[in-house]
């Protein structure tokens, strides 16, 4: 090669249009037919670099690492250690240590996760391939290939780079670009310059496998500047910002620390004025620290986090990051698939149609016989083989509806009996076969109605062949039209019989030509049993649900339909179309009351619909399955990737994986969110409330000037925190779903985890109450026993007993309380009795353990001296005893009261008709345009737009010019 041929190096950022005529591409890429030299290829591999797909650089781990430490809560946690340790209690110490380092271990591990999303894109490049070098054909290394080299492309093969197809036809599995999985055929004579790249039926692209066939291509992208290699670099956007439960825990831990650090400073200056030590003051201090941090706060949101992670892994969905079980409770929009996630990913044919007998029901487990002709047909124009489950699945639905007419097909009886095979053509759009049948010869056609009917002369009636007249011609349009309405995919059917001792046509245009007209037949791949419930449960949730696929828009829409999608009205919008859109337009689109149905859509697109929602405010859970999918998956706020279905790379960019594709796993998945975010509030709501009764009585001791003895020791507080305060809240944690949890809208996505009213409810209802009991039960019980203000209590004084009985019955008092306070956070607004009184066995042996222990406390006396404690009289204790009752029943009767003026809920709008998207209903008016029907009239009976409707026009006389020039 001359030097004239060497690429421009600035080529590498502007690659050419690989859908430009060959010849102009080949003197663009400086290449020729017979491919590339050897020290050629070479220079440009320094020029573009290796084939494979690029990583950003590397994080800095041990800053990364070290990140985890400086969280707000775990800076919290280490301040209540060295509180701790300071107090005395080095084993708390450690264990809140241990907690620390576990969570900045597991957090760490959770971030690694982007970077094997490209590791798994990369899976998808072969290691060798076969290209022309010096004019021979060499295996190479697939890093080395660069453009311009001329590849060998053959059946099995992988493709290692993108490619323009130079001669052959091949058929190709584009699953990972685009997510179908029916192969598709691309050949060197289909160039279509007007084609969206990943649909031109002249290219073939990096990562996709062939399926059948041989050919030549120009490689004309690698690396990073092929379809995959794209999909690569939008994966690896910046890693989603904090979900909302990561945000919000760092605002409660600033809370949190501001109170017990002001508690602190606040009483060390009162404890001073109050007359005591320096010593003592800083005793007293380092005790309301101690008591306004809650220590087990991290661990049990982790753990109720987990709780949800290990219910959700039973339902059916792995969660790879805890706080993705929260952040789907706060979900407003599902951006779902159809195939496989709200269909059962199966087309089964349940209709058909044939000439004189009409449209005939196929979906039961007994078709009629008299489908048998058609039925056959069919299946013997099929590749696929029910036995390995391998081939499209319309092929597969095909040989199905054969085994249930009861004459069933086996692949290795057909392909026995095949004499030739013309695979389909996607400009054609018909397939055929050439069959040995009954000791005939007998071709055998399916395709699109339209080519079918258009290439049709006879009908088969009875068994003998008749004339195809208009009439018959006009009932099989009106059934295609009818069958597409309702979403299903229609095919027509036709055979052929030559003359007895006719060789197999070597030219698929002979045979398909004066064919003799079967049937339809119409399948559907049918929606998942389960999933209208779903769709009505997350309606209720006040979840829109907008179905995001690279099918059809008519098929989409008539699944939302059957399904419920739809209940504010439902839009259709193709992948041209939302392509059209500029930014603005597409905020109005998603900020309306409906549903959308996004058609046809590419990884931009899904990419694009993520960013605008959430721009939006909403919490946004994206399902996929394919390559194709990563970038969005990655963007949303939940990516949910299909388990069965789902490529590598779907699974290894999403948040949750769903181990049985069912979109109704997606709904339990926001209910088990939900719960957990509702049992995280009432955790705090729990902890925040025990914080007053706590400290107002070193209030009152420091206010009183010392008038009034402690009715606390710093050992009784650190005994309720550690000892009768952690198991039931590590049970509220785990609280069952309150009664409606799904019927409420979802909460705000800046909504705060702790709200004003959680706070007066915590504070200024059941800390204020819990407070006047203690204190009720301190001042009962030093009177009783004589005390009056200012009388000595200290060691060696005669009340020095009594005081310590009421200390005990301060401590007693506030557990008793902590019962009553967990009962009543047990819910929000609804009865206890809707969860039912012994509804959360783990809260139950919660309580049990803290009254032991502290029945321990108060009545062994060898722990009397370290707690400051008496064993009380049965009057005293029997004090506390309705303190429980009265705090759960003053809640009891709030949340009446709440529930009382509680607004009605507004009636949801009736749902709106699903509307047709153009472009699917564009067969049809090309079947009616060549029955005569205008351009106004299309537009008018379909609903599609006049240029829609005159291109359709427009088609339908290019086919009868065509089919005309044909016949002659």
């Amino acid at each position: 090669m001359t030097t004239a041929e060497r690429p421009d190096p600035a080529a590498q950022d502007a690659p050419p249009d690989p859908r430009e005529p060959v010849r102009l591409l080949l003197r663009q890429l400086h290449s020729s037919p017979s491919g590339l030299s050897g020290r050629e290829a070479e220079r440009r591999l320094a020029v573009y670099g290796p084939n494979t797909l690029a990583r950003r650089g590397g994080r800095r781990w041990p800053r990364e690492l070290a990140r985890q430490f400086t969280h707000p809560l775990a800076l919290l946690l280490a301040l209540a250690a060295v509180l701790a340790a300071v107090s005395g209690a080095p084993a708390l110490a450690v264990a809140i240590v241990a907690v620390i380092l576990l969570n900045a271990a597991l957090a760490f591990g959770q971030e690694q996760q982007a970077e094997r999303a490209v590791e798994a894109l990369a899976a998808f490049l072969p290691d060798l391939a076969t290209a022309l070098r010096d004019g021979a054909r060499r295996e190479v290394p697939a890093p080395e290939l660069v453009p311009g080299d001329v590849l060998a492309v053959e059946e099995g093969d992988r493709v290692p780079a993108d490619a323009r197809l130079l001669t052959g036809t091949v058929e190709v599995d584009l699953s990972t670009l685009t997510g179908e999985s029916a192969p598709v055929v691309r050949s060197a004579e289909a160039a279509d310059p007007s084609s969206a790249l990943v649909d031109a039926p002249e290219l073939v692209f990096s990562g996709t496998s062939c399926t059948g066939g041989q050919a030549l291509a120009l490689v004309t992208a690698t690396g990073m500047h092929t379809e995959l290699g794209r999909i690569a670099a939008l994966s690896q956007r910046p890693p989603p910002e904090q979900s909302p439960l990561e945000r919000q825990v760092k605002r409660a831990a600033r809370l949190i620390a501001l109170v017990a650090v002001g508690a602190g400073l606040a009483f060390l200056p009162l404890g001073l004025a109050a007359g005591l030590p320096l010593a003592a003051a800083l005793s007293f201090a380092i005790g309301l620290l101690v008591a306004n941090v809650p220590e087990g706060l991290l661990p049990t949101i982790t753990l109720a986090l987990a709780a949800g992670v290990r219910e959700l892994a039973r339902a059916g969905a792995v969660v790879k990051r805890l706080s993705a079980v929260e952040t789907l409770g706060s979900t407003t929009v599902i951006c779902t698939d159809k195939t496989g996630t709200l269909t059962e990913n199966r087309m089964r044919a349940t209709a058909a149609w044939m000439p004189r007998a009409g449209t005939i029901a196929a979906d039961g487990p007994h078709p009629p016989a008299v489908l048998t002709p058609l039925v056959l047909a069919a299946a013997r124009c099929t590749t696929a083989d029910p036995a390995t489950g391998r081939g499209d699945p319309t092929e597969l639905a095909l040989l199905d509806l054969a085994d249930r007419v009861g004459r069933p097909l086996p692949a290795a009886e057909r392909d026995a009996q095949r004499l030739a095979l013309f695979r389909f053509d996607p400009r054609r759009r018909l397939m055929t076969t050439a069959d040995r049948s009954g000791g005939a010869l007998v071709l055998h056609t399916k395709g699109a109605p339209e080519e079918v009917l258009h290439r049709s002369d006879r009908l088969l009636d009875g068994g003998a062949e008749r004339p195809l007249t208009g009439a018959v011609r006009a009932e099989a349009v009106r059934a295609v039209s009818e069958f597409a309405s309702h979403g299903l995919r229609v095919l027509a059917v036709a055979r052929t019989v030559p003359p007895p001792g006719s060789p197999p046509p070597e030219r698929r245009e002979e045979a398909e030509d004066h064919l003799c007209l079967l049937g339809l037949v119409a399948l559907a791949d049918p929606p998942r049993p389960e999933v209208p419930e779903a769709i009505r449960r997350a309606h209720a949730a006040g979840i829109t649900v907008h179905v995001v696929t690279g099918d059809n828009g008519l098929t989409a829409a008539s699944v939302a339909e059957q399904v419920g999608i739809g209940h504010h009205g439902t839009r259709i919008v193709t992948g041209t179309e939302l392509d059209a859109m500029d930014d603005a337009r597409l905020d109005a689109l998603l900020g309306r009351a409906e549903e959308v149905v996004f058609a046809r859509t590419s990884p931009e697109a899904k990419l694009r619909i993520a960013d605008a929602l959430r721009a939006e405010g909403h919490t946004v859970a994206m399902t996929g399955d394919g390559v194709n999918d990563a970038p969005a998956l990655r963007s949303a706020d939940i990516g949910v990737a299909m388990g069965r279905s789902g490529t590598d790379v779907a699974r290894e960019a999403a948040t949750v994986v769903l181990t049985d594709d069912d979109f109704a796993t997606i709904v339990k998945a926001v209910e088990a969110g939900r719960r957990t975010y509702d049992d995280i509030r009432k955790f705090i709501v729990y902890i925040f409330t025990h914080a007053v009764p706590e400290v107002v009585p070193f209030l009152v001791f420091a206010l009183a000037g010392g008038a009034v003895p402690l009715p606390l020791t710093v050992m009784q507080i650190l005994a309720v925190d550690l000892g009768t305060d952690t198991l039931p809240a590590l049970a509220l944690g785990r609280e069952p779903a309150e009664p409606g949890l799904m019927e409420r809208r979802p909460r705000p996505r800046g909504e705060h985890i702790i709200r004003p009213a959680m706070l007066a409810r915590a504070w200024g209802f059941l800390g204020l109450i819990s407070a006047a009991l203690v204190l009720t039960g301190y001042f009962l019980t030093l009177d009783r026993g004589g005390w009056h203000p200012g009388a000595p209590t200290g060691t060696g004084s005669a009340l020095h007993l009594t005081y310590q009985q009421a200390t005990t019955v301060s401590f007693l008092g506030i557990v008793a309380c902590q019962i009553g306070t967990a009962f009543a956070a047990r819910t929000d607004r609804a009865p206890l009795r809707a969860v039912g009184l012994l509804g959360n066995p783990r809260l139950l042996g919660g309580i049990a353990f803290s009254l032991v222990f502290a029945t321990a406390i108060a009545y062994l006396p060898w722990l009397h001296p370290v707690f400051g404690t008496a064993a009380p009289t049965p009057v005293q204790l029997a004090t506390v005893v309705p303190f429980p009752f009265i705090v759960w029943g003053a809640d009891e009767l709030r949340r009446a009261v709440l529930r009382r003026h509680a607004p009605e809920p507004s009636p949801r709008p009736a749902p709106s008709p699903v509307p047709a998207a153009d472009d699917d209903r564009h067969a049809v008016a090309v079947l009616l345009a060549r029955h005569g029907w205008s351009a106004d009239r299309l537009a008018r009976a379909l609903g599609i737009g006049e240029r829609a409707a005159a291109d359709s026009v427009a088609r339908a006389r290019r086919i009868a010019a065509g089919h005309g020039r044909h016949r002659s």
